[in-house]
């Protein structure tokens, strides 16, 4: 049978080692800040740990009492990491509480009235508050899905809930449970959730994995610059809708902008002025678009917007409100400011396009190139013909349908 000093060294090794593996992570994404709570989460379940083992010294209870409340602090705490990790308020006033409750409840039938019974019930009620009250956080859907790491947290959360309600009703009708002296079946139930413990971080590390995943990937689909998708998450989208076009028969508009002269901008001005001119385009033209449209852009002063469901009227109308608004704001410039204006090319997804987003940035393109000669501040909206001999590349011939300022 597993003897009490070796379970608590064991808990020890376990927690220390959980938190220095989170004290890494910690140190090497400083703005994860549900890291922090996990982090000392883990530690001060090894200072209960260690305060526990000093029981084995003593012939007094006032060891388990301290590390027993120490555990307490530290589940609540890890919920405190689960409410951050998922943008929830984290305050410390329930962690008080529930730690403050058990505290004084333990010393009440410990001191006043000795009661292990009771002892028993309050701290499982200790240490299974923080991981109900977390509970629908890690298994709910977030961004229409649930981590695995987050799940793997939950099922193993709700097995501990299981072995804690067991250990209490078991208890209450005369079992031999004891926090001071461990039998077989008290010992197996000890070094279980001990484990369970190490998988309950492990869900922690993997959902820490798949966030900072998921972060490197929008990194990669996002222009440094300008803070609005790059060609590779424009090329994703025009697929995406291609596709989906595709299936329901649903057109959707794509804008092709280019800023006028940009390049004299660049030359006479400098390039952090054409950076800045680029930044401000971009928060002008987001004021003009629609949820769910999406900006990009595609280098240089290139830029793409993809709007999902539309027409081409309704794709002009887009056009209509980028020009607009960057007129109203070269009328406002003054002094040193440096006014922009923009040509915009118009296309809509047809049959003939299929899932092929290249055709319908062809076809934008060759609009663009039509508003460009025009002068600035003007957009041309063309559309997709459909061939007139197989194979015969439909952008070829695209026939000019508006021409506006």
């Amino acid at each position: 049978m597993l003897n009490v000093p070796t379970l608590w060294t064991a808990f020890v090794v376990n927690f220390l080692a959980l938190g220095l593996i989170w004290a890494y992570v910690m140190r090497s994404y400083p703005a994860f800040a549900a890291a922090r709570f996990w982090t000392g989460s883990a530690f001060a379940a090894a200072i209960g740990a260690a305060a526990a083992m000093l029981r084995m010294a003593t012939d007094s209870l006032v060891p388990l009492w301290i590390g027993g409340t120490m555990l307490v602090f530290a589940a609540c705490v890890a919920a405190m990491g689960i409410k951050e990790f998922y943008n929830e308020p984290v305050k410390w006033r329930g962690t008080a509480l529930i730690t403050g409750l058990m505290f004084a409840g333990t010393a009440l039938f410990l001191f006043g009235y000795d009661s292990e019974t009771m002892r028993v019930v309050i701290y499982s009620l200790g240490q299974s508050l923080p991981l109900a009250l977390t509970l629908k956080l890690l298994m709910s859907k977030h961004e229409g899905r649930v981590s695995p790491g987050a799940r793997l947290a939950g099922l193993v959360s709700i097995i501990i809930l299981t072995i804690y309600a067991a250990r209490v009703v078991s208890k209450l009708f005369g079992g031999e449970v004891s926090f001071a002296h461990f039998n077989a079946p008290q010992s197996i139930m000890i070094l279980a959730l001990m484990f369970l413990s190490m998988a309950w971080n492990f869900g922690f590390l993997l959902m820490a994995i798949d966030r900072l995943r998921n972060e490197v990937a929008d990194l990669a689909l996002l222009d440094d610059l300008t803070g609005v998708g790059n060609r590779r998450h424009l090329l994703q989208r025009l697929t995406e809708e291609c596709a989906r076009s595709e299936r329901n028969r649903e057109a959707f508009a794509l804008l092709v902008i280019d800023l006028d002269g940009f390049k004299t901008i660049n030359d006479t001005h400098g390039h952090a002025a054409g950076d800045a001119c680029l930044q401000h385009f971009t928060l002008m033209a987001q004021t003009r678009l629609r949820p769910g449209d999406m900006l990009a852009r595609t280098g240089g002063d290139e830029f793409c917007v993809v709007l999902p469901a539309s027409t081409l009227r309704e794709g002009s109308m887009i056009a209509h409100r980028i020009i607009d608004v960057c007129r109203e704001d070269a009328a406002a410039c003054v002094g040193a400011d440096v006014p922009i204006s923009v040509s915009i090319g118009v296309a809509q997804w047809t049959s003939e396009t299929g899932i092929f987003p290249d055709r319908l940035i062809a076809a934008a393109d060759h609009a663009l190139y039509v508003a460009k000669k025009e002068g600035r501040n003007r957009h041309a909206v063309y559309e997709l013909s459909p061939p007139l001999v197989p194979g015969h590349d439909a952008v070829a011939e695209l026939p000019l349908r508006k021409l506006a300022g």
